[in-house]
């Protein structure tokens, strides 16, 4: 099953930490989001593969958007 992390805020994307194909564990921080206010670490929420990076460094998300897609272990 397929688990998709979103954009928690609208921000800029400042550093993707993942690729894909690369394990991830359920606390490892994928994405670092800038705002305004602070920069915003997004955890995978799940453990497993990441099967495709949806975002790159400089990119403008907003609440809900998918930055990345991962495989959960099962």
């Amino acid at each position: 099953m397929n688990h998709v992390v979103r954009a928690e805020i609208p921000a800029t994307v400042a550093t993707v930490a993942v690729e894909a194909g690369q394990q991830v564990g359920e606390s490892d921080v994928v994405v670092q989001l800038e705002s305004v206010a602070a920069e915003v670490p997004v955890p995978a929420g799940v453990a497993g593969i990441v099967m495709e990076v949806l975002v790159s460094a400089g990119d403008v998300v907003e609440v809900g958007d998918p930055v990345l897609a991962i495989a959960e272990d099962s």
